[in-house]
């Protein structure tokens, strides 16, 4: 490893620390990320500094590291794709601190087995955020015989998130949420469909964009790139009614604890995958 005690957070949080984060996860983190194409977020001089998303495989990275070449407007993409934890160690060294993943898997990368929605907040009203993930967003997915799973992000917000069998291609995807989105912010005055934050007025946006080809999300088990060392981490959806809940109550240091608590909530949700509704 290249500069192994550089620091990427304030905190302290070296290059190392991050590599033997990925490395302690990767059992429970694997099973959410292969085979999954990555956009790299990458820090090389810390958070403070500047970053860049980066999605084409670099040149010098090593053959053994597995990649997909994809369509995208005017040419083609390479991509990162991780298929072992080795992966994740060596993004980690590259300064890497979140591997955004898609919602597709490398072989069918046209048919998603995720559906996202990010419950974003315009403020600090996380308690709303929760309220909204448990109180109409899983209920909604559920009307539609969609199993929701919730993840707090490690930064403001949770994803709600319901495994799919990939029997539709994102236009399907991105067409449906779409319209549950709207559905949602119908439902609680709380919620918008607005982009803008002056057109948000305060209220969370309801955020499908992510279910569209081409667009990533943070994985499970993933390390943000805020001061303190976030992780995204994965809760049974009855953490949702612990109003001590925090979108970045854990972090690199706590994570292990929390694992060895809890374990990884997520661990089966693949067997309950449905598909999308008139999709």
């Amino acid at each position: 490893m290249s500069r192994p005690d550089k620091p990427l957070f304030p905190c302290g949080v070296t290059k190392a620390d991050l590599a033997r984060h990925y490395v302690a996860v990767a059992e429970v983190m694997m099973p959410h990320v292969r085979g999954r194409l990555v956009s790299m977020q990458r820090f090389p001089n810390g958070i403070d500094a500047k970053g860049w998303y980066e999605k084409q495989l670099p040149k010098h990275f090593p053959d053994w590291i597995a990649s997909v070449t994809v369509p995208k407007q005017g040419g083609t993409v390479t991509h990162v794709v991780v298929n072992e934890a080795a992966t994740l160690v060596y993004l980690a060294n590259q300064a890497c601190i979140t591997p955004h993943v898609w919602l597709s898997r490398a072989d069918r990368p046209e048919r998603p087995d995720r559906l996202i929605i990010d419950l974003d907040p315009s403020g600090e009203d996380f308690d709303a955020v929760r309220e909204t993930a448990r109180d109409v967003v899983g209920p909604l997915l559920r009307d539609h015989g969609l199993t929701p799973y919730a993840m707090t992000t490690g930064s403001r917000g949770i994803h709600v998130v319901a495994p799919l069998r990939r029997t539709a291609d994102f236009e399907v995807l991105r067409e449906w949420s779409a319209q549950l989105a709207e559905v949602a912010a119908a439902r609680d005055d709380r919620l918008t469909t607005a982009f803008s934050k002056a057109d948000r007025g305060g209220r969370i946006l309801v955020d499908v964009m992510r279910n569209r080809w081409a667009q990533t999300a943070v994985p499970p088990y993933a390390v943000r790139p805020r001061r303190g060392a976030p992780v995204a981490v994965p809760i049974a959806w009855e953490e949702l009614d612990d109003d001590a809940l925090r979108p970045d109550a854990w972090t690199v240091r706590t994570i292990g604890e929390r694992l060895a608590a809890a374990g990884d909530p997520w661990a089966d949700m693949q067997r309950d995958a449905a598909n999308v509704p008139n999709g």
